[in-house]
């Protein structure tokens, strides 16, 4: 199972894109890695922006911000971490849809064709496709998804894939259709030619499941969860939680400890989670959301409540 964290930073300054290295976003540091690996966690989440890596389509990435990304990678690798690498773009680049005419999939191919080069020998590395696509015709994703999924194994690579869903891939709307096809009809044509993959889901468990509210109101986890895994053992697949949390207020805490303790008893279906967020730049004192400790060693309340679940 993995057990572990997003680790915020290098996918903030969204406005100001490519932007400034250390004014509008940041990298995580190995301290932060080192902290987490001491909580029994196994994974970091790395959130980062596909137009800084490459500022240009289809041509080689930045040199220095490779070197920033790839630094990270391959110390947290070296610790026996594993690093789930998160473009964090909603399935856009520079504010344009993949698989328009602007981003075409050969594009997103191509991204993950360089990428899946530079990883294909670390097999700590997971390559998740994409964060949160939404907006979007369900196929144009899934078209999108497979043409990186094809790419990245055109590399050889073997590495474990993570494939999001459409709408933000909440795991209540898993069977909806206010957003066009659902993600239970569309993504049975995601196609891995490696047949190494996982399907990523988020959820958050206040009244619109954004994560925005303090107050949680989903007692319950199997809520919302339950669907989705029945698609899971229905189809012969396993899921991934990539984001979830809560505030600190006791319904959050019992709708976190039911994913938590609903995810262990699921284990057939689900190989892990990894909680939203924490990075160099967040404090749990300055958001409802981080784990994040502060710089005096304070530990926020809700790493209290993951360590009885961790490995």
């Amino acid at each position: 199972m993995f057990k572990g964290v997003s680790l915020a930073g290098a996918d903030f300054g969204e406005s100001n894109l490519p932007g400034v290295f250390g004014t509008d976003y940041t990298y995580p540091n190995q301290d932060e890695v080192d902290y987490y690996k001491s909580k029994n966690m196994n994974i970091i989440r790395l959130p980062f922006r596909w137009e800084r890596l490459q500022r240009t389509m289809n041509q080689a990435f930045d040199s220095a911000e490779f070197a920033r990304l790839d630094a990270f990678v391959t110390q947290s690798t070296a610790k026996d971490m594993y690093v789930l690498l998160d473009p964090h773009n909603y399935a856009r680049y520079y504010g344009n849809l993949i698989g328009s005419s602007q981003v075409p999939n050969s594009a997103f191919a191509d991204f993950w064709s360089r990428l899946a080069n530079e990883y294909k020998d670390n097999s700590h590395v997971i390559f998740g496709l994409i964060n949160e696509p939404h907006t979007m015709p369900t196929e144009q994703w899934v078209s999108a998804a497979n043409a990186a999924a094809a790419a990245i194994r055109n590399t050889g690579a073997t590495n474990l894939i993570t494939v999001p869903g459409n709408a933000w891939t909440g795991a209540h709307s898993w069977n909806h259709t206010w957003y066009g096809t659902a993600n239970a009809t569309a993504l049975l044509d995601f196609v891995d030619p490696g047949n190494n993959f996982v399907v990523e889901v988020h959820q958050y468990f206040d009244s619109d499941f954004s994560g925005t509210s303090e107050q949680c109101v989903v007692p319950d986890a199997s809520e919302v969860l339950s669907d989705f895994t029945s698609w899971l053992a229905a189809n012969n697949l396993r899921g991934f939680l990539g984001e979830f949390s809560g505030a600190s207020n006791d319904d959050c805490r019992m709708s976190v400890e039911s994913a938590l303790q609903y995810i262990d008893n699921n284990r057939e279906h689900w190989i892990g989670w990894t909680w939203w967020a924490g990075g160099p730049w967040w404090t749990w004192e300055s958001n409802i959301l981080v784990i994040e400790p502060t710089a005096d060693g304070r530990e926020a309340p809700q790493m209290s409540w993951l360590e009885p679940y961790l490995p």
